[in-house]
């Protein structure tokens, strides 16, 4: 049995990074879910292998690549997937990066690149394209927080900066723009398989640790945060607004494990 409001069908997603890993998920769970997909990242070949995966599910999209670190770059998306839509009901904030480096040697270069892109990155994306859902009077914002979000992780402390960073900045959105009718939450995940992330989990003192203080004992595959997605995504979420919805296998439940 369906439940409608559940239903994705004549939403228009834009999804910022979201052509490899969770973002590329994410955007196939709303076109499988009804939406029209546009889903962007700085290259332009894995822009063409997303929208092909979007069209074969019988949804529309365009192809156009888009830097999170430029404004006028998020602009020109945001302008062409209206032309293209007339309207953009959901945007999730996709783009991110991290680089592992002790604190004491962490230069104001890393320390300013990690923040450009992971928390300044999502503040202008919601600033570019929440303006017109504002104007309409109807939106669903979605940011990428993290475990980073609400404890240490490693000699990782730029990225855990920004992803706290990100976690606050939702709920100061999410209160501004709560009675104009644009929700904004974050998806917290957990520990998840992506290219990105198996060289550092696979088999490492790491990815035990991890798998140790995780109490469903496995990864994530990224197909599992489809669910949170559609649902922050929907009219089910209308009074849904300024949460951190943790998709994480228990993680920061855990306690003792054994």
């Amino acid at each position: 049995m369906s439940y409608a409001p559940l239903d994705l069908t004549k939403h228009v997603a834009v999804v910022v990074g979201g052509t490899s890993g969770i973002g590329k998920a994410l955007a196939l769970a709303l076109a499988e879910a009804g939406a029209d997909v546009v889903a962007s990242s700085r290259r332009l070949e894995q822009v063409e292998s997303a929208a092909a995966e979007i069209e074969q599910r019988g949804r529309r999209t365009i192809r156009i690549a888009c830097n999170v670190t430029d404004r006028t770059s998020l602009e020109q998306l945001r302008n062409e997937t209206l032309r293209n839509f007339g309207q953009i009901d959901i945007l999730v904030n996709c783009a991110g990066k991290n680089r592992r480096t002790p604190t004491l040697d962490l230069s104001e270069e890393e320390w300013g690149d990690i923040l450009a892109t992971n928390l300044t990155g999502t503040l202008v994306a919601c600033q570019v394209f929440g303006r017109p859902m504002l104007e309409r009077g109807y939106g669903r914002i979605i940011n990428i927080a993290s475990l980073a979000s609400f404890v240490a992780l490693f000699e990782v402390a730029a990225y855990a900066a920004s992803k706290a960073a990100v976690a606050s900045l939702t709920k100061s959105l999410a209160i501004e723009w709560a009675s104009k009718g644009v929700c904004v939450n974050a998806i917290v995940p957990g520990v998840f398989h992506t290219p990105l992330t198996d060289p550092l989990i696979n088999g490492t003192a790491r990815g035990s640790e991890y798998l140790l203080r995780t109490p469903m004992k496995r990864f994530g595959k990224v197909e599992e945060l489809a669910g949170a997605a559609i649902f922050l995504a929907s009219r089910a979420a209308s009074f849904v607004t300024g949460q951190m919805l943790v998709v994480d296998g228990g993680f920061l439940a855990s306690g003792v494990n054994q």
